[in-house]
């Protein structure tokens, strides 16, 4: 007689995932009420394209910058500990913005907020890996991507509702008076739940000890993860390029502009596209093999931009965010494949490692997206595009995936 699984097996959701996907909802929903808005916000304040592109550039920068650390300390002091420490940044970051309405200011709490999901994203995927078997690897990353798509939908809605009432300047700054209490309430709920890394015998704590030095950690980087490296760089090309002017093109600059609430809107809408398909396709790769699943997805990242240019409208906007939410469809597939390629007792330092060297390259083409938009928005896109057809097209042909009696 088969045995019945539960649920919860099912979905890979232990008391300590549980606690860091409410973490993860509640810190995002603040987050996303105000950061999709904030080229709109940064225009009100003042700034023109040069400032969004600092921010979209300082939002890859710092993810890379901050992921490596980030893998340490959670190496180091262990998850429970060391998300307390990211959660209390972001606050920090939160309040510069609710206190100061500059568009520097802007900038500079985003050197803060904006490094929470880069800093805390190691030591989630650490505590997956730690909490659940391989075969439940990529169903926990899916559960951890799919719940990261709840605020990802619902802030942008609120954000907007924000925008209408309170107008550009006071409805940004009250939705990150949001965000800070969010947050707060997510610090008490993540210290209740997640339980403490189990403590390491004397030998492991010599033998496994966290590695600080990133040049050391790279020598044990496998191949496969170099050429999974390599191609993701150029996909985040394609993504980074036009990211900042996806909300300035559907807003500002087309035929028929939509409003704040319209984008929140369609900002639900590819999240939800990609919830659907997060669980379905985390079972497959977990049965069968994680490549095909890559490779798909930087297909998806690759044709968006393209079809962008061509939308005019809200109408036609809905079917572009449909397909920018298939981009997520083998994210999560991504995601756990770096943590199979990782060394078993360096997870978290491999992760960082691996956003570290893969943000600070593709901050180049974020900072470039606002000159390629001063040129022209078709220019802007269609560069984008060609990159997504080179990393797709490398991976396709170099990239490897574990056999699946490895998996």
């Amino acid at each position: 007689m088969a045995k019945r699984v539960s649920i919860s097996d099912f979905l890979g959701l232990r008391k300590s995932t549980v606690g860091m996907l409410l973490m993860v909802i509640l810190v995002g929903m603040g987050e996303r009420m105000a950061e999709r808005f904030l080229p709109i916000y940064l225009i009100a304040l003042g700034g023109g394209a040069i400032s969004i592109g600092l921010l979209n550039g300082l939002d890859n920068l710092l993810s890379a910058l901050y992921a490596f650390p980030g893998g340490y300390l959670s190496d180091r002091m262990g998850t429970k500990k060391a998300l307390l420490v990211f959660n209390v940044i972001a606050m920090l970051g939160f309040l510069i913005v609710i206190l100061m309405p500059y568009w520097q200011a802007v900038l500079l709490g985003a050197i803060f907020f904006l490094s929470w999901s880069a800093i805390s994203l190691p030591a989630t995927m650490s505590l997956i890996a730690r909490v659940l078997p391989m075969n439940k690897r990529t169903m926990g990353v899916s559960m951890h991507s799919l719940v990261r798509r709840i605020p990802m939908g619902l802030g942008p809605i609120l954000g907007g509702v924000c925008i209408g009432l309170w107008g550009e300047r006071n409805g940004v700054r009250l939705a990150f008076v949001f965000a800070f209490a969010l947050a707060v309430a997510a610090t008490i709920l993540q210290q209740i739940l997640i339980e403490e890394d189990p403590p390491k015998s004397a030998v492991e704590s010599s033998s496994k000890a966290p590695e600080k030095n990133p040049m050391k950690l790279l020598c044990e980087m496998s191949p496969s993860l170099k050429r999974l490296l390599v191609s993701d760089i150029l996909v985040r090309f394609c993504e980074q390029i036009p990211y900042a002017f996806v909300v300035v093109w559907s807003m500002k600059t087309i035929s028929t502009p939509v409003t704040a609430l319209s984008f929140g809107i369609l900002t639900a809408i590819e999240m939800i596209t990609a919830m659907l398909v997060y669980i379905p396709v985390a079972y497959l790769a977990d049965k069968t093999t994680k490549k095909p699943f890559v490779v798909i997805t930087f297909g998806f990242f690759t044709i968006f931009p393209v079809v962008l240019l061509f939308c005019q409208s809200f109408k036609w906007l809905v079917l572009a965010f449909i397909l920018r939410g298939f981009k997520e469809f083998g994210e999560p597939t991504r995601k756990a494949l770096i943590m199979d390629l990782a060394p078993e007792d360096r997870k978290a330092a491999m992760f960082g490692l691996y956003y570290l060297l893969r943000d600070i390259v593709v901050s180049i083409a974020a900072f470039g997206g606002a000159f390629l938009w001063q040129i022209g928005p078709s220019t802007n896109f269609m560069v984008a595009f060609l990159f997504g057809v080179a990393g797709t097209a490398f991976f396709a042909l170099y990239g490897t995936d574990l056999p699946n009696n490895e998996q």
